[in-house]
């Protein structure tokens, strides 16, 4: 039976959503439609985002008009469940730090530093290493790419594959510390801990035992940062490719009518 705190909805299954390509264009704003979408579908439903960027920049793209996003999903999954919250109040945490200690970290780190500066590629921007708490995110273009330069790296990449291949050496280097490499948005790459995945996120709500529990998302392929909660025992997956592709699977769903 489902806990008392999700039993005034009227279907008792969970929906958990991927954040970029699936609520939002990838690291934009979600459209208000979006955002009234959810909120109907909260009404029959218990709702979370799951996504692999840190809690402020969540906010920033899943936050209308001031609104508290802890406050307007159940679940509120940042860096893939590390930082989480239940009906507004925190759930532990954990920290890539800790697992793998500084001076562990810090060769991590001058290896890539190294690989980056010695890759020739079209254009090379600034953020090329960003430190989160649960993984590390890596972008070969740089996170301060305008719009525009995410898009032009994307193509470029998936011509000459820098990314896979970026990913291949440091699985090889780095082969002792246990971790996952993720491919995800437009421009970077993810690196935490093995099982440190999106799946991370489900051990906070088992215990409210859902009849069912639904993932959205759109990088479910091998290798995206969605596959692994996507393909999980546990949960039945939804690929989609953009966030009206969401609203129409969720409209036919549940009859939101939304568009």
């Amino acid at each position: 039976m489902v806990s008392q705190a999700f039993a005034d909805r009227p279907i008792k299954k969970l929906l958990l959503f991927d954040v970029d390509g699936t609520l939002t264009p990838a690291r934009q704003a979600a459209s208000p439609e979006i955002i009234q979408l959810l909120r109907d579908l909260r009404k029959k439903v218990a709702i979370g985002f799951v996504g692999g960027s840190d809690l402020v920049k969540i906010s920033e793209q899943l936050s209308i008009n001031g609104n508290n996003i802890i406050e307007d999903f159940d679940f509120a999954f940042a860096e893939n469940g590390l930082t989480a919250y239940r009906l507004g109040a925190p759930l532990p945490s954990q920290s890539f730090i800790k697992y793998v200690g500084e001076e562990r970290y810090k060769k991590l780190v001058n290896f890539i530093l190294h690989y980056v500066a010695d890759l020739d590629i079209p254009i090379k921007r600034g953020t090329f290493i960003e430190f989160r708490n649960g993984m590390v995110n890596v972008s070969p273009l740089g996170r301060n790419a305008t719009i525009q330069e995410r898009l032009e790296f994307e193509a470029y990449d998936k011509i000459y594959g820098l990314r896979p291949a970026f990913i291949n050496i440091l699985r090889e280097k780095f082969a002792d510390y246990n971790l996952t490499y993720s491919i995800g948005g437009k421009i970077s790459f993810d690196i935490f801990p093995t099982g440190w995945d999106k799946t991370y996120c489900l051990r906070h709500v088992e215990s409210d035992n859902f009849e069912e529990i639904h993932f959205f998302g759109d990088k479910t392929y091998k290798g995206g940062n969605d596959y692994e909660i996507f393909t999980d025992s546990r949960v039945i997956g939804h690929t989609v490719t953009s966030p009206a592709d969401t609203a129409r699977i969720l409209n036919e769903m549940f009859n939101l009518y939304v568009n």
